[in-house]
Formats: C-alpha cells, structure tokens, sequence
C-alpha cells in the first residue's frame, strides 16, 4: 500500500528535492510518532521543526473542532478573538522595546514582510545575509539564502550581500570583516541583515558574534532580523533562540511550529517604532487573522506556557548531551551532540564507520536511522538531526537514545 501511494503522488506531484518523490506515505501521527499505510512505526527526529508539542496534540484538534463550529474563516478587514489574544501573547514574550506584529501563511511569506519592513523603515533595500543559510523559497527569501541559485531560476532580488557563515572554517572572523566590507562599499545603503541566530543545523555562533552584528548594524541603521522559524518558541531552551546570542533584533520571524504542527501560520514580531507605513499593504493575506490557524498558534503557546515545556528543553539538552558522552565512549562511530535544547544534530566519525565524509555518508546514516525506526534527515555530512519534540517522555527518550546506539553499531566497521 504504501509503495502504491507514493507512486501515484510521484505521478501527480512535480518533482522536486526533498519531497517529491516522497520517502514513504503516512496514515497516523502521534507524539513522537509516525505510522505509515502499512502500519509501521517511526520516531520522527526531524518534523520539519514543527512538532514541538508533539504531533496531532489532542488539545489543539479539540479546540480546532469547536472554532469550526462557530468560527472557521475571518474575511480581511475584521478581526476576531483567537488572532488577538495570539498577537497579545506573543507580544507579551518579546523582551525589547514595544512591539507590533503581522500573521502569515508561511515562513517564507514572513521573511519578506519583514523585508518590506526593512525597506520602508530605512529607505534602502540592499541586505546582508549568510551565505548557505536557508530562509524561505520566495523570490525575496531565497535569494537571501544563496549568493548564486541555479540560474535556471533567473535573477532574484537585487542588493543581496553575502558573507562567510560563522560555522565555516574561521568563519565568525570572515564574517565580521566581509559585513564591515559590506557596509562600507554599498552605495545606496544596507537596509537589513537577515540570520538565524542558532543556524537550524545546529552550529552554536561563538560568543559575542551578535552583539558585535548588533553594534554594526546600529552604527550603519540597519535593521537586524533573526529568522527563528525552526528554532523559536522554546526549542532551544529559551523561548526566543536569539536569548542565547546577546544581541536583542529590531525584528523576529516565527514560523513552523507556532502552528502546532497542524496548521500553517508564522509572524513577525518588530519593534512598535517601524509602523510608519499605514497606507501599504506588507502582508495582506486572505488568511491572515484566519480563526483556526490563530487558534493552532494561542493552543500551542498555552501549552509550551503551561507545560513548562521551554525549560525542559534545556533540562532535556544537559541529559542528551550526558548520554551521548557515554555513548561515544563504547561506540566509536559517535562523535558528540551539536545545538541548543531539543535543536540538536548528532555527530558520526565516517573513519570509524569504513566511510569518507560526504552526501554518500550521509545517505547512509539516514537510511541506518530509518531501518532502526528513527526518521530523520541529515546535518551536514557527518550528522543527523535530533530534534525531539518538548513533550517527548523519559521513557520515550530512553528508547530514541537506545535506538541511536544501535544506529552506531550497525554503522561500526
């Protein structure tokens, strides 16, 4: 059956990487559960980052099921409860200065609110941004992620800079000098740098590096924008993962997860002093205070809220990281754990394994994962994502952790 499913939506579906054609096809989620059509189980490491409180949480389908009794759409132009008691909540979070935000239906959609915010805040519209960072597939998000896309796409936006990655080989040092370049030479202006404070493949900045962007986007106006649509919403421990980095933004896009992995919904969360341009439309969408998707994201936050579920991220994190300290120790394909809260990565010695550092690794170490009843997605070339959600129990971390060991020994050559 499952065979069946996938190819009649590889026939139908245009191909593209990373989802079609698909893995598998799914008939039940739960937790840290996946079920396939034929009735086989996986522990989901990946979810795309939007399973923080778990998959198919049984609080939010029953609140969607009573908003679609009453509530179910909301056309522009009105508003209604769950989009303002959403936006009062997350403002109440934001530790800058006074706050505004907009809903979208979409990350990548967010990315470029906050772009048209830059723009019309400054009066430019060049940007800077790490190059090999991912923010989005629009033709503004996108762009901003690599300095040269396949050109069969035509051009992107113009005024895009992009500098070395602080996870590069001296790359914090690079950074800094090739933003400091940047600023200097641009001639109309840098409106905005756009990064992820914690990259969502799990490379920690080094300390101070963003409070060093921080100074030089104040000194040149720019706006810095940190894109935490993977790591934000307690992920890491914190409830913004730009609380780790010392450098406070002038705007934060959230995405993912604030829908309860249910729904799609993401914001942008900007200081109040950016709302000068009334009169223009910077994220008119037809489900933009939509009542069920803003319901999703109110849930969700309630819970996170409730649950505690932030601070056991980094209860979780101090635990992980002890076992895989033991683990490396018996097993010599495991090298460590890389990231912040439940955004982790694991990481492998392809020596150990028989096996050359590479996507061929890689592959290998997803497909041992997926044939322990792991799903997950590669880090880089030597790592797999180990993103848990912050519901996941002590027992269920018991046997993901037991699982991982035995990925290790399959893999140990």
């Amino acid at each position: 059956m499952t065979l069946d499913l996938v190819s009649r939506d590889a026939a139908a579906f245009f191909h593209q990487d990373g989802s079609s054609p698909c893995l598998s096809a799914l008939r039940a989620v739960e937790g840290i559960w996946l079920e396939d059509v034929d009735g086989r189980r996986f522990i989901d490491l990946h979810g795309n980052t939007a399973h923080h409180v778990g998959h198919r949480h049984p609080e939010i389908v029953t609140a969607l099921k009573r908003q679609l009794d009453t509530l179910p759409f909301s056309p522009r132009r009105y508003t209604n409860e769950p989009a303002v008691a959403l936006a009062e909540k997350l403002l109440a979070r934001w530790p800058g200065a006074p706050a505004k935000l907009l809903f979208a239906t979409g990350g990548s959609d967010a990315i470029e609110i906050a772009l048209k915010l830059a723009r019309v805040a400054t009066g430019r519209h060049e940007t800077i941004s790490l190059e090999g960072s991912y923010h989005g597939h629009g033709f503004g998000s996108f762009g901003l992620s690599k300095a040269i896309p396949d050109p069969r796409l035509g051009p992107f936006l113009p005024g895009r800079r992009h500098v070395s990655p602080y996870w590069a080989p001296d790359g914090a040092r690079r950074m800094l000098a090739e933003m400091r370049e940047a600023f200097a030479q641009s001639q109309t202006g840098i409106a905005a740098v756009m990064a992820e404070p914690i990259r969502s493949n799990c490379h920690l900045p080094p300390e101070g590096l963003w409070s060093e962007v921080r100074g030089l986007c104040d000194r040149h106006g720019a706006l810095l924008i940190f894109d935490e649509i993977p790591s934000g919403l307690g992920k890491t421990g914190r409830f913004f993962a730009f609380e780790h980095v010392g450098a406070v933004p002038d705007a934060v896009v959230l995405g993912k997860a604030l829908g309860g992995g249910v729904l799609p919904i993401a914001a942008v969360i900007a200081d109040a002093r950016l709302d000068i341009a009334p009169e223009l439309n910077l994220g008119h969408y037809t489900h933009e205070k939509n009542p069920l998707t803003t319901l999703a994201a109110l849930t969700t936050l309630e819970i996170i809220e409730r649950d505690r579920l932030v601070e056991r991220a980094a209860e979780l994190e101090q635990r992980i990281r002890a076992r895989i300290s033991e683990l490396a120790g018996t097993a010599p394909a495991i090298r460590g754990v890389r990231g912040a809260g439940l955004l982790l990565a694991i990481e492998f010695d392809p020596a150990a394994c028989g096996a050359a550092p590479g996507p061929g690794f890689a592959a290998e170490l997803v497909g041992a994962c997926m044939a322990a009843g792991l799903s997950t997605t590669s880090k880089g070339d030597a790592s797999i994502g180990f993103s848990l959600p912050m519901t996941v129990s002590d027992a269920e971390l018991a046997l993901v952790l037991d699982s991982v060991r035995k990925v290790a020994e399959a893999l140990q050559r």
